[in-house]
């Protein structure tokens, strides 16, 4: 059997320095729970200056969470190069100053290096950007990695699911970004199974629409 065929499937995190570390760690600990894919993981040093504000968590509790883990200075590490082969990148949370630089082709450090070659080979790519509100230059860069292939995807709370805690409010995120890369997972995210009897008959019964 070849190597492809017999090692786990390979996903890249990045993390940088926007509020949401939280984010990139329960995916971390999920992918971890789940054992179904190798996790490489990317921090900024405003990353792991944010995560240790946010959640009291040192660079090696960090560290912990993956499988492999790079150095943001170490332009030539594996993840480097498309000939590495992975299913895709998330970067979250990801910061404005990431994603201008991944919209803008300036892959001045493993991180924004990582993501362009995620565009260049046609590979999956979540941004998590978290920042509000937004200026013309956010929307502005927000469509141009659009444009080139990748998935914006803000980290916006489902009410629906009826969170309790800041965790459901995260996991629900995390849950969802594991559905973009077709990961099977339970009890991450309640999903919307339609509306409720009472509520779709109040509808009907009055005609509305959203």
């Amino acid at each position: 059997m070849t190597e492809r065929a017999t090692r786990k499937p390979r996903i890249v995190v990045g993390i940088s320095g926007a509020s949401g570390a939280m984010i990139g760690v329960r995916l971390l600990a999920a992918l971890r729970r789940l054992g179904t894919h190798e996790t490489h993981l990317i921090v900024s040093a405003s990353g792991a200056i944010t995560a240790a504000q946010e959640l009291g968590l040192t660079r090696s509790d960090l560290d912990g969470l993956a499988d492999v883990v790079h150095s943001v200075r170490d332009i030539g590490a594996t993840i480097a190069s498309g000939s590495f082969v992975t299913e895709g990148m998330v970067i979250a949370p990801c910061s404005m100053k990431t994603l201008a630089s991944v919209a803008n082709g300036f892959a001045d450090n493993l991180l924004t290096r990582a993501a362009d070659v995620m565009l260049k080979e046609r590979r999956r790519l979540v941004l998590v950007a978290r920042e509000t509100p937004l200026n013309l230059a956010h929307l502005r860069n927000m469509t141009l990695a659009t444009e080139m292939g990748a998935i914006v995807m803000p980290p916006v709370p489902a009410f629906y699911a009826h969170p309790k805690t800041i965790e459901d409010v995260v996991d629900h995120t995390v849950g969802r970004i594991l559905d973009l890369f077709a990961i099977e997972h339970r009890e991450i995210v309640k999903r919307w199974s339609g509306l409720a009897d009472e509520f779709a008959s109040r509808r009907d019964d009055d005609g509305a629409d959203r």
